[in-house]
């Protein structure tokens, strides 16, 4: 996962931790007072949606909120959400709403976006919801106001010093989080994984459902869990799709550790394709070349950084590169021939590749949101830096090819707010066995490894499909038809697997 990502094929999109599968950048409005905001109203007045590119059957409204929902008559603020009707009336069965990744990733042209991808049988069956969550693009938004230069992801993400310091990422972390907690507001103050839940079960009421389907990404994963869990008898079919570790204890701890593991598990699918005869883009003889090349690559770029205007920051220096390779690993089809010729340009002295740089404004609104989220949903270990730098040193030394990122001292220990309320426990025995997930093997930003834990916290709630596939994002992604027809069948007839299900690669 990351705390911010890109839907665009590129190298400088947003990610704090799980990608971002993917941030589609919308236009923010200007952050309005939560007081200001009008009570609920149970009707939902739907219009055309601004924006361009969309499916012209989209639709937008807004839907408000209480602040604090304990407080339902106290400071409201405002959900954007959008749908597309099912397809076809005479065969509709309800609401499938998209909850979008991130944490931090705006959801409100999803149904235009993720719902493209649905079969058709599926878009028939369902309206296709989707939904800004608070903080997030043109719900009620939060800023940081960060500077420029704090808004590089190599910053946000705390990449160490090439010898292996992370003094700097200190500084950063408590600078990031003493000008969030001026800046912020209440609304950043109130982002949590327990509140989108609240606010998920909101829009089903707005929207007059007894019961919502989803269709949960990557840190939707999570909250789509903790949604299961908080309110059980509101769920129909759930599919949870690249899944997070839902531990209590850690939470995006554990989310932003995993990486480690994620990307070396994909890594090998990046080599084989990079040595490919047939290959293009190809960058060496054998796989087994393909890391020593990008090691000594980054350790170059460490070293002699290479000016890359538009970049932030402008120059492709060794922790942008691995950031670089981080973001291909998502998207194979999208990004691997883009980060072949960035690596190719690098090493052979060429032009680099233009970069993909979103706007601060997406930047500002992304990193707000999702710093808000994992450092609002559970306790992090205060600012101790040598304790951090020895979990760096040993990151380093096993996990080569993210240069002790994962493990870093970040913004959260510095982080001026306890949490509010306890992370939820997913638990077998907390509601009806209606999920369904489903998992690639190799996900850089969700791994296997902390998809098996989400499948252990909800037991027999739950069945698990693998697919033998590199990526992250499984259902209707890579074309792997026994993992796509077992997720569509279970959105149209009730029917899971009896037992977890391995999908060969095809």
């Amino acid at each position: 996962m990351r705390i911010i990502g890109s839907r665009k094929p590129g190298f400088t999109s947003v990610a704090l931790t799980l990608p971002v599968l993917a941030t589609a950048l919308v236009a923010l409005p200007a952050p309005a007072s939560a007081a200001a905001t009008p009570r609920p109203d149970t009707a939902v007045r739907w219009e055309k949606c601004p924006g361009t590119g969309l499916d012209q059957r989209q639709e937008c409204a807004t839907l408000a909120v209480p602040l604090d929902h304990a407080e339902p008559g106290g400071p409201h603020i405002t959900l954007a959400i959008s749908r597309i009707r099912s397809e076809n009336p005479g065969a509709r069965r309800g609401t499938l709403l998209l909850i979008p990744g991130g944490p931090g990733g705006p959801g409100i042209n999803d149904p235009s976006i993720r719902g493209k991808a649905l079969p058709q049988s599926v878009r028939d069956a369902y309206d296709i919801v989707g939904f800004d969550p608070r903080g997030v693009g043109r719900s009620t938004p939060v800023s940081c106001d960060l500077s420029h230069d704090d808004l590089a992801l190599v910053n946000i993400r705390p990449y160490p010093a090439p010898d292996g310091s992370i003094d700097k990422n200190t500084t950063t972390a408590r600078r990031l989080a003493d000008t969030c907690a001026k800046n912020g507001g209440d609304v950043l103050r109130s982002i949590s994984t327990r509140n989108e839940a609240r606010d998920i079960d909101a829009v089903r009421q707005a929207l007059g459902e007894r019961k919502l389907s989803a269709w949960g990404a990557s840190y939707g994963t999570y909250a789509g869990a903790v949604y299961a869990q908080m309110f059980p008898l509101r769920t129909d079919r759930w599919v949870l799709d690249s899944n997070d570790d839902p531990d209590p204890k850690r939470v995006a701890r554990g989310w932003l550790a995993n990486y480690q593991t994620g990307v070396e598990d994909a890594f090998p699918d990046f080599a084989a394709w990079a040595a490919d005869p047939g290959n293009p883009d190809r960058l060496a003889a054998a796989p087994a070349d393909v890391r020593p090349l990008f090691l000594a690559l980054a350790e170059r770029l460490d070293r002699a950084p290479i000016p890359w205007t538009g970049a932030n920051p402008a120059e492709l220096n060794g922790n942008v590169l691995r950031q670089a390779l981080l973001e291909s690993l998502y998207a194979p089809k999208d990004r691997f021939a883009g980060l072949a010729k960035l690596i190719a340009a690098a090493r052979d002295g060429r032009e680099l590749p233009a970069p993909n740089t979103p706007p601060d404004e997406a930047m500002q609104n992304s990193a707000a949101s999702s710093g808000a989220t994992i450092c609002n949903d559970v306790d992090w270990p205060d600012g101790n830096q040598a304790a951090f730098e020895r979990e760096v040193a040993k990151s380093r030394k096993r996990y080569p090819l993210t240069a002790g990122m994962p493990v870093n001292i970040s913004l959260c220990s510095f982080w001026h707010d306890e949490p509010r309320e306890r992370p939820v426990r997913i638990t077998p025995d907390g509601g009806p066995s209606n999920v369904l997930l489903i998992q690639n093997l190799r996900d850089p930003g969700t791994p296997l490894t902390g998809a098996l834990k989400m499948r252990k916290a909800f037991g027999q709630r739950a069945r698990m499909v693998t697919v033998d596939s590199v990526g992250h994002g499984a259902y209707r992604a890579n074309g792997n038809a026994c993992g796509d027809d077992a997720v569509t069948r279970f959105l149209l007839t009730g029917e899971r697997p009896a037992r977890d299900v391995s999908c060969a690669a095809e």
